[in-house]
């Protein structure tokens, strides 16, 4: 199929959804085929880039002070130290909060198992979530264009959003 992909009654893939991580997929033998395959994928490639948590510590860097972030350096940066013993190591690349320590007065307070981390770790200011009987929601935005396009709260019975997270219906009324 000319480097296309095909499916098993070898039929071209146009337009393909997966829920793999581009991560994995671009160490496979296999990725090394998905930029010239000339399919459009639902999920681009370029999410692999705004999935990685090193962004959140090159941010920081580049636009340090700025009041919508936190800061974050990667975890062997001398700018670590800034955050004096209380803080969140976050792998790289991760999935649902795994792996990922909250460290308060430099003793683990929280810990999430995982199979993630051999990638490094960025280590980023604590700002606990809001407890509201127990629940700790996380409110997700996508932005097209400068604006607002939608909404979405994760909510998890710890600090840390996990696998484990209720989606919460929500509608908001002019």
């Amino acid at each position: 199929a000319d480097g296309r992909f095909t499916d098993l009654d070898d039929r071209v893939i146009e337009t393909l959804f997966k829920l793999y991580p581009w991560e994995w997929l671009m160490e496979e033998k296999f990725g090394r085929y998905m930029p010239n395959s000339g399919v459009r994928f639902i999920e681009p490639p370029w999410k692999a880039v705004l999935s990685n948590k090193g962004l959140l510590a090159l941010l920081w860097e580049m636009f340090k002070g700025h009041p919508n972030l936190l800061p974050a350096y990667f975890e062997d940066d001398a700018g670590a130290a800034e955050l004096s013993g209380t803080f969140v190591r976050k792998p790289l690349l991760s999935r649902r909060g795994a792996n990922i320590e909250i460290i308060r007065d430099g003793k683990v307070e929280v810990r999430e198992s995982g199979p993630y981390g051999e990638k490094g770790f960025i280590v980023q200011a604590l700002h606990p979530l809001p407890n509201f009987d127990g629940r700790f929601p996380l409110i997700g935005c996508w932005m097209v264009a400068g604006g607002a396009a939608g909404l979405g709260i994760r909510e998890d019975q710890g600090l840390v959003t996990t696998e484990n997270a209720n989606f919460i219906p929500h509608v908001i009324l002019e």
